[in-house]
């Protein structure tokens, strides 16, 4: 039996381990509520407390590339490094074990060198440079352009003295090939203009983040360190054929200079897509190096100008009374030179003829505005406007471009006694190159305009393919109006005064021109015109559009002036997708009944 005496130490002594027991489990609760279940919580509060550091990990910019894969644009991220003498000194980093080893100046300085191409001794320089100039110093250059690798493991090395500002470089590649599409940065990394401001969504990349905590000697704490790592931006894919567009940048250039003319565009579209396959400007602008153009060059003309089309609207007029009005090919008028009209109005042509008995073909390839206006009374005034609204006129294009505008069309019930004819042979209104370019696409398509699109895809840096939404297609006219009017524009191009300018041995084509007035605001600008000629090929199974603009040309001020260029334009396209020549023949039209 145990006495009395004995119990009570026991006693004691179990009652004391309890407690001890009782205060571990508190500790190792709390140690893991700490470091386990609250771990992020905590870390997140020193940061926040500034017991820890938070780095920016910067995203590189995405690649634009063309049809082919071509880069048309790239990005690289560069660091900008500096160190502030007055803080070097001695660094503490951790051993490993728990504990922290110096890592003197002199050693430390042979690790940065080694990391950013330099010596020990180079980098020691640089400090001692620095403060003897200024025992205060806070800024010394380590170096810029430093990648991501050297920017990584500068920031490993634990210092409280080197700091580090990312730094975006664009580059392209081809220059000023496509550069008004292509658009540019500004020096803040921002873009501006162009696919670059349009497409940023897919382009931007999106910043990550390094964090982790620091003891009171700077040291970082092992398994503080928590990473978000940052995105790149997506891959750009264009429809544009980059080789091609470099071809027309070229000819654009020299046709503008021959003909003295201000400036110029060629573009190329796919008919049975809507692609773009090339879209050239004169003068245009290096986004390497904008300063070196004048502003007026910095953006997109073909998007961004809108002009008086002439008589390549009379492509449009034959296909409303073709489509609508019962009219054909062969359809005849009588037409004078100058034709008067009851109304009061009064058209002249071009050129001074007698009385002719018109084909509808023969107004065309004539390019008779006297005709065009004759014919136009056989349909109404309000059939006319919903027809050039149905081919697209005066409602821009639907491709995403910044600052894009559209063209004028004023509603038919406003049009007075002269723009009522006016209108059908392409004055009293505007369009853009498109706008002209959807409305002929109708055409050679068989009658079916189909939105043109610049952007093929976006690739996101997890290769996820993302096509942009594309407008249906839209019916316009019928298919056996469409082959009529195709077949008239055809006869243009074999019976038009410049016939052999754009004649392209072994194959058919189909051409219409357009020489438009120009307004300074008050009136028409004498002897000044905005000049077009648009066409497609092959004529017998339109495979592209190409379209040349010459704003004010003074060697040839006439749309004759566009020939050279539309004739070498659409050799090169032919050549470039190998399109085999005709082998059938056309139908030849009358121009006279």
């Amino acid at each position: 039996m145990t006495s009395r005496s004995t119990r009570s130490p026991r006693r004691r002594t179990v009652v004391a381990l309890a407690i001890v027991l009782g205060v571990m489990v508190t500790f190792v609760f709390r140690l893991v509520d700490i470091q386990v279940v609250n771990a992020q919580t905590n870390i997140d509060d020193s940061l926040r407390y500034g017991l820890g550091v938070t780095q920016t990990l910067t995203g590189t910019r995405g690649t634009i590339v063309d049809t082919n894969g071509t880069t048309l644009a790239s990005s690289t991220l560069n660091y900008d490094c500096q160190m502030t003498p007055v803080n070097v000194g001695t660094t503490k980093q951790g051993d490993g074990k728990g504990g922290t080893i110096d890592i003197p100046w002199s050693q430390m300085s042979d690790r940065i060198g080694s990391i950013v191409g330099m010596t020990g001794e180079q980098v020691r320089g640089l400090i001692t440079a620095a403060l003897a100039q200024n025992a205060h110093s806070q800024y010394a250059l380590l170096k810029n352009g430093l990648s991501t690798e050297q920017y990584r493991k500068l920031m490993e090395l634990g210092t409280d003295y080197i700091a580090c500002s990312p730094r975006p470089s664009r580059a392209y590649p081809n220059g000023a090939v496509a550069g008004n599409l292509l658009g540019f940065m500004g020096s803040d990394g921002k873009p501006l203009a162009g696919l670059e401001l349009t497409s940023n969504q897919c382009l931007a990349p999106s910043n990550g983040k390094l964090s982790f905590e620091v003891g009171k000697d700077g040291v970082i704490i092992p398994g503080t360190e928590t990473e978000k790592a940052a995105v790149d931006g997506g891959t750009l894919k264009l429809t544009i054929d980059s080789d091609l567009n470099w071809y027309m940048s070229q000819l654009i250039a020299q046709g503008v200079q021959k003909m003295g003319a201000k400036s110029g565009t060629i573009t190329v579209v796919e008919a049975k897509t809507g692609k773009v396959r090339a879209m050239a400007e004169y003068p245009t602008v290096d986004p390497n190096n904008i300063n070196g153009s004048s502003p007026d060059a910095w953006y997109s003309k073909i998007f961004n100008d809108q002009f008086e089309p002439g008589s390549t609207f009379k492509g449009l007029l034959a296909s409303m009374l073709i489509d609508k009005a019962g009219q054909t090919p062969e359809s005849t008028a009588i037409v004078s030179d100058p034709e008067h009209f009851a109304n009061g109005a009064r058209v002249v042509d071009s050129f001074h003829h007698p009385t002719y008995d018109y084909t509808l073909a023969g107004v065309l390839i004539d390019s008779s505005n006297a005709g065009a206006s004759v014919f136009s009374e056989r349909i109404s005034l309000a059939e006319r406007y919903a027809m050039l609204k149905k081919f697209g006129i005066g409602t821009g294009s639907d491709i995403d471009y910044p600052g894009q505008t559209k063209g004028i069309i004023h509603p038919w019930q406003t049009w007075d006694s002269q723009m009522r004819y006016d209108t059908s042979y392409g004055q009293g209104l505007t369009t853009t190159v498109p706008e002209l370019v959807e409305a002929y696409d109708a055409i050679a398509n068989d009658g079916v305009r189909m939105p043109l699109s610049l952007v093929e895809s976006c690739t996101t840096e997890s290769g996820k393919v993302e096509k942009p939404a594309q407008p249906a297609p839209v019916r316009v006219i019928s298919k056996k109006s469409a082959v009529q009017v195709q077949q008239i524009l055809e006869n243009v191009a074999m019976q038009a005064v410049y016939k052999d300018l754009v004649k392209i041995p072994g194959y058919r084509i189909a051409t219409k021109t357009g020489t438009g007035q120009i307004s300074n605001g008050k009136g028409y600008i004498q002897g000044r015109y905005f000049t077009t000629m648009i066409g497609f090929a092959p004529a017998d199974d339109p495979q592209y559009i190409v379209a040349v603009t010459l704003n004010q040309p003074t060697a040839v001020t006439s749309s004759s002036a566009n020939a050279p260029t539309f004739k070498a334009a659409m050799e090169q396209v032919l050549k470039t997708y190998r399109v085999m020549p005709s082998t059938s023949k056309p139908t030849i039209l009358a121009k006279f009944g």
